[in-house]
């Protein structure tokens, strides 16, 4: 049984936007590394299929958020390099040995477990906390670590980073001042460290101060806005690298003031034509968005009405009757005629940002692959 047919719900991901989207990122920082973020599933998009595409355009290394990430690509094949951004627990050393996996330290305890499991040398990164407020150790402090990491002749610290809570908002001052504490630094330590990378995709368009040797994209890679207050125009030509579908799979009248689906939370305000489609938040569509958005039948939008249940939904197509047939395409995310609805208008209809949308589309929705021959050319290592 082919699943990507049976499962009418889809994603589908255009490698070629994907490209677009690195040359653009690539134009931005110069011939600086950029180091993908394809954490949580690389972002909804799968992280196969993206770190596949980054790995054949040059991109080394990719970032994920756990090991776990890391190793289930590594066993699928994909031959490349991770770092691996969040603690973990002592007893999980021995897999980033085993996996040649480059961890993100911040305590000493960190670097001393690696070195007592580490059969081979294991390169760290070392995470400084400028102002973000989660995990790193303090500016102040970073002197006297490296000192204490030299004691370890099985770990090598290949960079240093930090981390940017408020680069996609408008007012960079917070910002700035994150940059000049990792700068001083970088003045202090930079004859021990051969990288610094601070820039995720908001500094990689606001903030060139902030690119050093290299950079971390997440969110921009997959065409997708860090904030809809980016002051860079080139933000605008970021193209969305997935869009979500599904079908239309019955068709039924239904009469004015009849209450539809869980709770009767919406009742039909004239007679109406009601579409049932197999989306629901099982498949990462969020159940508090019921009545609440519009899909795209026939490049027309059609409200969503009733509760949106575990497997299903409906959709008023009243308008269309006559001409709408079960089988007809909805787009959920992506255009349809002239007509185009986004990540972000979900967000804000939700309360949310972009990042959330796209992340929480379940894995029983089959991501399938759109174009993917074009490859970058550029002369320069990528993996550096």
């Amino acid at each position: 049984m082919d699943y990507t047919k049976t499962h009418l719900t889809q994603a589908f991901i255009n490698l070629d936007n994907l490209t677009h989207n690195m040359i653009l990122l690539q134009k931005l920082v110069g011939n600086r590394p950029l180091w993908p973020a394809i954490k949580a599933n690389a972002y909804g998009h799968d992280a196969e299929i993206i770190g596949r595409h980054l790995t054949r355009l040059g991109y080394a290394p990719l970032c994920v958020a756990h090991i776990d990430e890391a190793v289930e690509l590594i066993e699928k094949g994909l031959d490349t390099r991770f770092i691996v951004l969040s603690p973990t627990l002592p007893e999980n050393s021995r897999y980033f040995v085993q996996y040649g996996l480059e961890p993100v330290v911040c305590t000493l305890d960190q670097v001393s477990t690696l070195a007592e499991v580490a059969s081979k040398p294991v390169t760290v990164h070392l995470k400084v906390d400028t102002g973000m407020g989660r995990v790193g150790i303090q500016p102040d402090q970073v002197v006297r670590f490296l000192e204490e990491c030299a004691r370890f002749p099985q770990i090598t610290v290949r960079s240093m980073m930090s981390h940017f809570p408020r680069a996609d908002e408008s007012d960079k001052s917070f910002s700035r001042h994150q940059i000049e504490r990792f700068s001083q630094v970088v003045e202090k330590t930079k004859a021990q460290i051969p990288i610094y990378h601070f820039a995720n995709s908001a500094a990689i368009f606001d903030l060139p101060q902030a690119h050093f040797d290299a950079a971390r994209p997440g969110i921009s890679i997959y065409g997708l806005k860090p904030s809809l207050t980016m002051t860079n125009p080139e933000v605008n030509d970021l193209r969305p690298v997935l869009s979500w579908k599904t079908r239309i799979t019955f068709l039924k009248e239904a009469p004015e003031g009849i209450g539809l689906s869980y709770g009767h939370a919406y009742h039909t305000e004239r007679p109406s034509l009601i579409a049932s489609i197999p989306l629901g938040y099982g498949d990462g569509m969020s159940r508090l968005l019921s009545n609440r958005l519009e899909m795209l039948v026939q490049g027309v939008r059609c409200r969503q009405v009733g509760r949106i249940c575990m497997d299903q939904c409906l959709l008023d197509v009243t308008d269309l009757r006559g001409k709408v047939v079960i089988g007809d395409e909805v787009v959920i995310i992506g255009k349809q005629g002239d007509e185009e609805v986004t990540a972000d208008e979900l967000a804000e209809t939700l309360g949310t940002i972009n990042y959330e949308i796209v992340t929480n589309i379940a894995k029983r929705v089959p991501r399938i692959t759109v174009g993917g021959t074009s490859l970058m050319n550029a002369s320069w290592d990528r993996a550096t």
